[in-house]
């Protein structure tokens, strides 16, 4: 049986519907699981009309028992119509409807109804507007509280280039003054040991980048790595984790992508996102356009969760160009965790 996996339709007046319309009419999503779009039938239909695609879709009220393989399901909650936003403007509707997709998708992959949730980017500005920005700094908070976790750290994805990340949205002061320490180091530590071993990495080497340059020199440039970093990777080691570091940035991405290490732990959002979006992220000068594949994945809840690794891209909306690629592959690392967790 195929994985059922639910998939939000992120902020309409961004680019999600309109990749969402793309990956759906590209024919290969029904080809490893049954795809289950969670939005707006009526957005949905607008970035059919955009993308000149058409597909069959069943629209459901509550998710049946059985699905049919090879079919694409719609639980539209017909909660925003396209009269209520214009593409790539924000609007505290557009970010109220998006933060109610995510509630019902992470509502029903609780309730085992199904098996993994994917989802479409959200502007912040407008989850802001909605109220949902003062609860929440970003979807990876936002699906945090709402399952519960307490544990948990963000997993940015290029092929077999894993990043896991000690803190994301905060200013590089407070990374540096509260959350880059040893007992948060060694916890995602421990959940990228955990992702790469359900990915099927039975024994992955977990690579932890330096904070400083060079990793500090043996502290001439600073000491965090002697406070709270070498302390978390010993900490790891005791525990049977095949953990290496601090090793200077600089090099340690080279080092995983040339396949030495099955995950890296970076310290703070930019030192994780560069490397990857240098990977997976090719933009052209000449045509505007950009090339985009990765994926973003929450380690640590209850439930499965990966996403595109982009955000809503305004000033794309609306002009059918945006590349889809990203959304298929988080769909499948979806699919490729719901399957090994069985």
């Amino acid at each position: 049986m195929l994985p059922r996996i639910g998939i939000t339709m992120g902020d309409p007046a961004g680019i999600g519907p309109e990749i969402l319309a793309k990956a759906l009419t590209s024919g290969q999503l029904s080809s490893f699981c049954t795809p289950i779009v969670i939005g707006d039938a009526r957005v949905l239909e607008q970035a059919l009309q955009l993308v000149g695609g058409v597909t069959a879709y069943a629209r459901v009220v509550k998710l049946p028992g059985d699905l049919i393989e090879g079919r694409t399901y719609l639980l539209d909650l017909s909660n925003i119509a396209p009269d209520d936003y214009s593409w790539g403007e924000v609007s505290a509707a557009a970010g109220q409807a998006a933060g109610e997709f995510i509630e019902k998708a992470v509502a029903l992959a609780l309730a085992k109804k199904i098996d993994a949730v994917a989802t479409n980017p959200i502007n912040k500005e407008a989850f802001t507007l909605a109220g949902f920005g003062k609860r929440y700094p970003g979807h990876t908070e936002m699906l945090a509280s709402l399952t519960g976790s307490k544990r948990y750290c963000m997993m940015l994805a290029h092929g077999e280039l894993r990043v896991c990340h000690v803190s994301t949205h905060v200013s590089l002061r407070d990374a540096i003054d509260k959350q880059i320490k040893q007992a948060r180091i060694l916890e995602v530590i421990e959940l990228a040991h955990d992702a790469c071993q359900r990915l099927g990495i039975q024994s992955p080497a977990i690579g932890v980048a330096g904070l400083n340059p060079h990793a500090s020199e043996g502290g001439l440039f600073g000491d965090e790595e002697q406070r709270e970093i070498i302390p978390a990777v010993e900490a790891a080691k005791g525990k049977g984790i095949d953990a290496q570091g601090p090793i200077p940035a600089d090099t340690l991405f080279s080092r995983a992508l040339g396949g030495e290490f099955a995950a890296v732990i970076a310290l703070y959002h930019d030192q994780g996102h560069i490397p990857v979006k240098l990977a997976g992220c090719r933009y052209s000068h000449d045509t505007g356009a950009w090339d985009m594949s990765g994926v973003n994945v929450t380690l640590g809840l209850p439930i499965i969760r990966t996403s595109v690794d982009h955000g809503t891209a305004f000033d794309k909306a609306g002009e059918g160009e945006a590349d889809h690629r990203s959304l298929v592959e988080a769909i499948r690392y979806a699919a490729r965790l719901a399957t090994s967790a069985r």
